[in-house]
């Protein structure tokens, strides 16, 4: 399958499979359930997927391990957070936007499977990622 590798391209796509998977099987899904079928559909799509994703963090000198896991990475480019609870809060675009910045990421979308409808669960987080330029 061919498909671009352009940033927005596998925005697209990961909301299209987010979106088919919660039409699906409908809210509520677990987070470590939605995170193996949206990897599986990304994917299919022809897209490379890496799943809890390690972060490590430089601290006065020395380096912590593990601190925290990534839900999903695609194209090494696209940061995907993963939640499963009936309200948003605030704080998971706040760690998806530190997630960018110690990965040095451009840009992640925050899916929160919780929600009765996608468009509500759904947020882009941008580390100074401003789109693509119209000419």
């Amino acid at each position: 399958m061919s498909h671009s590798n352009d940033l927005e391209d596998i925005v697209r796509t990961v909301i299209d499979c987010g979106y088919h998977l919660l039409c699906d099987l409908g809210p509520g899904l677990l987070e470590g359930a939605s995170e193996l079928i949206l990897s599986n559909l990304v994917e299919r799509r022809g897209f490379a997927v890496r799943r809890q994703v390690p972060i490590q963090i430089k601290n006065d000198g020395g380096f912590v391990d593990n601190a925290f896991k990534i839900d999903l990475i695609v194209e090494g480019k696209l940061l995907i957070e993963l939640k499963s609870t009936e309200r948003n809060s605030p704080v998971y675009a706040k760690q998806v936007l530190s997630y960018l910045h110690l990965m040095d990421l451009p840009l992640g979308v925050l899916m929160n499977f919780g929600q009765p409808i996608f468009k509500g669960g759904l947020q882009r987080v941008a580390n100074n990622y401003f789109g693509p330029v119209q000419s």
